[in-house]
């Protein structure tokens, strides 16, 4: 037999043993908890029952090998279990199923442990995150699952502390904080993203990129016993403190302005996709955007912002690394998460690493060397002319160069792709990418009234549908109509499931969204493509064609991807229900899930022949509230003015949202306004305290603000009789 026919030999073999080995624990012996080896998740194709990771595999594909539930028996496809979490936050996990149980995570990092054939709970963890913490995370609250092995599940918490947690008891086994230090600007630190396995080690990034202070880095610690290993930072610190951590930082550093304000931390966050190859000992991860968002088309490249970097497991050195932008000043963020493949490639096999970018082009390069294979645009861009052919960088082009004027630019800062899940089918050999098909219109705002978004900005931006030239005038002064932005394509916003040929660089089909914000994406062996949406609808396309196969109303909207796995003969699909996220700062979509429903979160599972899917009772229309007769002078409202929208409306929006629209509040709440904001009343409910940055009068103004909005808004719903108008 051949070196390669023993190789395959082996496989076979081992993949055997897994299966009879997941087989046994289900039919007889104690119940396994969290029972995951290196190797079992190295060889999860053996297991097509288990999803042993986030993605499913170690590659991160989010493809299931299982068939039962295809193409011909989807109409079948009916509700089986469900579960209601204790939020009404955003919910960004997939969950991970090991030998019949469900672990996944809810909002600050809690953990939920649930049978997974009835959806009854047999655990929860609660890290007790101080409500401070939910002041700076952007965007939202959220986790985006665990990893497991060796009977533990870790989990990363939003106040920057990883946790492992005994998978049969739902104890804690041990916790290392991920923060260089706990002083007050660390709570410009954050976790939002799924911890990886590399090897004995566990590895984390953090977010914060948006916020002063925040330097990118990720950690590995040793997954036993929580020991700190090694910390890799992702950009330079301040010169004038002497030499850098690492000789990476010494290149990095030449490449940053001679005049950077090193107070602002460098962003460069890693604060989702990571990924791990245990046959080249490899840790792949993208970083975020400096900090502050500079104004476009520097001449510094800003080392190592918006790239792509691989570092040894065993040393946490600089392996290779390719940066996406130079100069980034659109907050293409490179933390899209990564797939890891062995594809065919003008006839050879190449090892490759995968991203659909926030930048709209899809990146395919060796991960053994970082050498970009392709670079292929899969959605509409108009910030560049294009990519050079040699180095693969953006050609600049005045379309996308808002630092003098305003300017209609693809895609958004929400990027082409954010940070839901896209799926790769080895079948089709096709990736199926949640894309967001939109632009925003970009305004400098360094010669605008300062301090307008609290955090590192030198820019605002709006939606085409939120762009409101007029409205806008008292916070940023004269704004050029949207027609006069001419983008060269009609300026609309819409989501999209395109799937897309990475060898080719072509899409091969797409099918329309609800909104530039549904969930993420699951592809399996039964032709399917499956994604729930904001509209609160689960969808099935046939994976080959894109034929709409079936659509499941769920009755909650949706961001995550669906994932399945099969327990004693029966295939499941499940997914976690819930809105927020990065659409914090703006309403939820009419005709939404959540705007119609309510956002309680779920966890709702399916599977042939089930029941119709329950719906949470649908909500009545708001109905705004008659205000406090108290008035602020015009020059007070005009300051609270600037000062809500720099602080209150990332996460307080005018209109049905995650958090409460604050002219809708109680004569209590009225009362207790200055309670609430400078001493922290809320913080129970995740309401921090703002006395730090606030002062009295600036709350006297913000109310004064409010109250006006909401006389307005009142007056607007309530019409008097034309003998009162007289």
């Amino acid at each position: 037999m051949t070196k390669k026919g023993w190789s395959a030999a082996l496989a076979l073999l081992v993949a055997g043993i897994f299966t009879a080995g997941a087989a046994a624990a289900e039919s007889s012996g104690p119940q396994q908890f969290g029972a995951v080896s290196e190797a079992r998740l190295r060889h999860a194709d053996g297991e097509p029952d288990q999803w042993l990771a986030p993605g499913r595999d170690a590659e991160g594909t989010y493809y299931s090998p299982l068939d039962a539930i295809n193409d011909k028996t989807i109409d079948r496809l009916g509700f089986a279990w469900n579960y209601a979490l204790p939020t009404s936050r955003g919910l960004e996990a997939t969950p991970v199923v090991v030998d019949s149980v469900l672990y996944t995570t809810g909002n600050w990092g809690k953990v939920f442990a649930l049978d997974a054939i009835t959806g009854k709970a047999l655990w929860t963890y609660d890290p007790g995150v101080p409500g401070q913490w939910g002041r700076y995370a952007c965007c939202d609250v959220v986790n985006r699952g665990v990893a497991v092995m060796d009977g533990k599940v870790y989990v990363g918490t939003i106040d920057g502390y990883l946790d492992a947690i005994d998978a049969a008891t739902g104890k804690r086994s041990w916790r290392a904080d991920t923060l260089p230090g706990r002083g007050p600007g660390d709570f410009h630190y954050f976790i939002t993203g799924a911890p990886t396995l590399a090897g004995d080690l566990i590895v984390i990034g953090n977010g914060g990129g948006d916020f002063a202070g925040a330097r990118g880095f990720i950690t590995a610690f040793d997954r036993r016993t929580g020991a700190l290993r090694w910390r890799f930072y992702t950009v330079p610190r301040d010169p004038r403190r002497g030499p850098q951590e690492a000789p990476h930082l010494d290149k990095a550093v030449k490449t940053w302005p001679r005049g950077y304000d090193w107070t602002a931390g460098g962003g460069g966050s890693v604060w989702d996709g990571i990924s791990y190859d245990p046959e080249l000992g490899l840790i792949y991860f993208g970083t975020g955007n400096r900090a502050p968002y500079g104004v476009s088309q520097t001449h510094d490249d800003d080392l190592y912002a918006a790239s792509l970097v691989a570092v040894h497991g065993e040393s946490g050195r600089l392996a290779w690394y390719f940066q996406e932008i130079p100069g980034e000043g659109w907050d293409y963020d490179a933390d899209a998460k990564l797939t890891l493949a062995d594809i065919d490639v003008a006839g050879k096999k190449r090892h490759v690493l995968m991203q659909a970018s926030k930048d709209g082009f899809f990146y395919t390069l060796d991960r053994a060397t970082g050498e970009v294979i392709s670079a292929n645009p899969y959605a509409h861009v108009n910030w560049t002319r294009g990519l050079d052919p040699r180095t693969h960088h953006p050609i600049a082009s005045p379309a996308g160069d808002w630092s003098k004027t305003p300017k209609l630019i693809y895609p958004a800062p929400t990027g082409a792709h954010g940070w839901q899940p896209m799926s790769f089918d080895r079948k089709t050999g096709l990736v199926y990418i949640p894309v967001i098909d939109a632009p925003m219109v970009y305004i400098n705002t360094q010669d605008r009234r300062a301090g307008l978004i609290e955090g590192n900005f030198d820019l605002a931006f709006f939606f085409p549908e939120d762009y409101d030239p007029e409205g806008l005038a008292g916070l940023l002064g004269h704004l050029p109509s949207l027609a006069a932005l001419d983008s060269g394509k009609p300026p609309r916003s819409r989501g999209v499931t395109r799937a897309f040929d990475p060898i080719r660089g072509k899409t091969v089909w797409e099918q329309p969204g609800f909104s530039v914000w549904d969930g993420g994406v699951l592809s399996t062996g039964g032709n399917l493509v499956l994604r729930g949406d904001a509209e609160g609808y689960l969808n099935a396309y046939a994976a080959d064609t894109g034929r709409v196969l079936k659509r499941i109303d769920v009755g909650t909207s949706i961001m995550a991807a669906p994932m399945t796995y099969r327990v004693k003969g029966e295939q499941y699909i499940a997914v976690m229900a819930g809105f927020g996220g990065g659409l914090m700062a703006n309403p939820f979509p009419k005709g939404s899930a959540a705007y119609k429903h309510g956002n309680a979160g779920r966890i709702v599972a399916f599977k042939l022949g089930g029941a119709e899917t329950p719906k949470p009772p649908p909500i009545g229309e708001p109905t705004p509230t008659q205000p406090p007769q108290a008035e602020g002078s015009a020059a007070q409202i005009s300051d609270g003015e600037v000062l809500y929208n720099r602080y209150c409306s990332r996460c307080h929006v005018f209109g049905r949202g995650l958090l409460p629209d604050l002219r809708q509040m109680s004569p209590a709440t009225h009362l207790m306004f200055e309670q609430i904001v400078l001493k922290g009343a809320y913080q129970v409910k995740g309401m921090a305290r703002w006395d730090d940055v606030l002062s009295r009068a600036d709350v006297e103004a913000i109310h004064a603000y409010l109250i006006d909005q909401a006389r307005q808004d009142y007056a607007a719903s309530h019409p008097q009789a034309p003998d009162e108008r007289n």
